[in-house]
């Protein structure tokens, strides 16, 4: 039992290993018993698992919050409310991806799912990576801040820019190093074929494998962006990993849902935008303005939480005609 209550990266053991309890259990869940057989999801279906996976993590904050304390418990849902909307704007380059190798919808929630528990090492990696250096070098997180003033700033004045899978650097080295099947088999990944020069059976990758890998890299790529903003609301490993984890959980329920109107989230970026040069703000606020002080979490949640849904509201208002053209009534 003193085990349990040892202190592993300033938390309790025991607070670790009920969060990977809770992730294990929804993963086998999800899996196992929702989507044991590959089929298309609905978009009404899409929403209630999405609902469901939010309820869980609203509920895991509560518990957070009872545990740690008011200020970690805002600060988890702080952290989680951002990467949800910043994984609003992965939903696109996914929905990419998935075209490009003509994945069909039945095929796509279970390369998804393969793909969150890749993220979820990931993440944990980059998080652990990112906590040790903070730990070592404070003033990291004034680089980490002033990164996402940065990026903040170049997301309002830059363009859409759209990823060009075909010229991605990994799948072209998959693609001239690997066997890669020209066509599907099913929800397999790899799948034994003959060899077109010797004719024995040589294990092959398919191109759900392909999409795989590229998703799995798109997300280190969107994590850039996400890892330095939770750690700019706080450096608690806890906090930083389990918000980030929740978030990314309900993305594979919610992407059916969003991808037939992500195009309705376009003002979205701008809202993003601003939310990453106030977090990135807060820190410089906070150690030269406040002397030191803390920023205000509720604040900080307040702040964040609005410019979100302002920036939904606003798209979805503003491309409410684009509804009405390919809607006729």
């Amino acid at each position: 039992m003193e085990f349990l209550m040892m202190d592993w990266l300033g938390t309790p053991v025991w607070f670790w290993l009920s969060f990977l309890s809770i992730v294990v259990a929804l993963t086998a869940f999800d899996l196992g018993i929702l989507h044991k057989e590959d089929k298309e999801m609905g978009i009404a279906e899409s929403l209630k698992l999405s609902a469901f996976y939010i309820s869980i993590a609203m509920l895991f904050g509560l518990w957070v919050w009872l545990q740690k304390g008011a200020d970690m418990g805002m600060k988890y849902y702080t952290g989680f409310f951002i990467e949800k909307a910043l994984s609003i704007d992965n939903v696109f380059v996914i929905s990419l991806i998935f075209t490009f190798f003509a994945i069909p919808r039945k095929y796509q929630y279970r390369a998804l799912l393969w793909g969150i528990i890749a993220v979820i090492v990931l993440r944990g990696l980059m998080i652990a990576a990112g906590a040790a250096i903070v730990q070592e070098y404070y003033w990291t997180l004034y680089i980490f801040a002033a990164f996402l003033i940065g990026t903040g700033i170049k997301m309002l004045f830059s363009g859409d820019q759209e990823m060009d899978v075909a010229k991605n650097p990994v799948v072209k080295y998959i693609s001239t190093h690997m066997r890669v099947t020209k066509e599907l088999h099913d929800e397999k990944f790899f799948v034994k074929v003959p060899d077109e020069k010797t004719g024995k059976m040589v294990r092959a990758a398919t191109p759900l494998f392909l999409a795989l890998v590229v998703i799995n890299l798109a997300d280190l790529v969107f994590a850039v962006d996400s890892v330095p903003a939770i750690f700019a609301i706080t450096t608690d490993t806890f906090i930083v990993y389990t918000s980030n984890i929740m978030a990314i959980l309900g993305l594979r329920a919610l992407y059916f849902a969003l991808a037939a109107m992500v195009h309705r989230f376009h003002y979205l970026k701008y809202a993003l935008a601003l939310v990453l040069v106030f977090i990135g703000s807060k820190i410089f606020v906070s150690d030269f303005l406040m002397d030191g002080g803390k920023f205000p979490p509720v604040l900080s949640l307040g702040v964040t939480f609005a410019l979100i849904l302002g920036g939904i509201g606003f798209s979805l208002w503003k491309t409410r005609g684009e509804v009405q053209a390919s809607n006729p009534v």
